[in-house]
């Protein structure tokens, strides 16, 4: 094998690894982009509300304030004089502004959940190109070893054929003893 077609197939293996690096990099590009450039978000006024309402409403911060609110209520309404009872037994005015909190309270919350919704989507999303990235890495690097497994055996069988060569030129030099 003269020298100048090893160099040329070198250069040409060479350039085979150049082009899966370069697609790889280029491959690559739009997913790191995506991942250092997440879309900002901008959260209305009411948004920012529900978020605080959703997690003070599900906090034990705000059960056991309520609790004691309706204890208070409950005792003062039962054990003051009838003078000075706004609400007496069976409490309907607290049935009243507890439904009425109920019912503004669960939209609230719901609002705020499908707002983490999408924060989870967009987590997932950035999983999926995390993931995307390292499948195609391993992918890269599957090709670069398929490859130098070929250059490999190229190589062995040049050398197969260089020894077959020899053999055959002893055997032929021999024959001619």
């Amino acid at each position: 094998m003269k020298t100048q077609d090893f160099i040329s197939e070198e250069n040409s293996h060479l350039e085979k690894f150049r082009k899966i690096v370069q697609d790889s990099i280029e491959a690559e590009e739009l997913i790191v982009y995506n991942l250092l450039h997440p879309p900002t978000e901008t959260l209305s006024d009411g948004q920012k509300i529900s978020d605080k309402v959703a997690k003070f409403g599900g906090s034990w911060r705000f059960i056991i304030t309520f609790a004691i609110l309706l204890s208070i209520w409950i005792i003062f309404n039962t054990f003051i004089t009838l003078k000075f009872r706004f609400d007496p037994y069976p409490f309907i005015l607290m049935n009243l502004i507890l439904s009425s909190i109920a019912a503004l309270q669960a939209p609230i919350i719901m609002m705020s959940q499908n707002r983490q919704e999408e924060k989870d989507r967009m987590m997932n999303e950035n999983d999926y190109l995390i993931n995307l990235k390292a499948e195609m890495q391993i992918r890269s690097l599957h090709q670069k070893m398929d490859l130098l497994l070929e250059e490999q055996i190229k190589t062995l069988f040049e050398s197969q054929k260089t020894q077959l060569d020899m053999l055959k030129t002893i055997n032929t030099k021999i024959a001619n003893m």
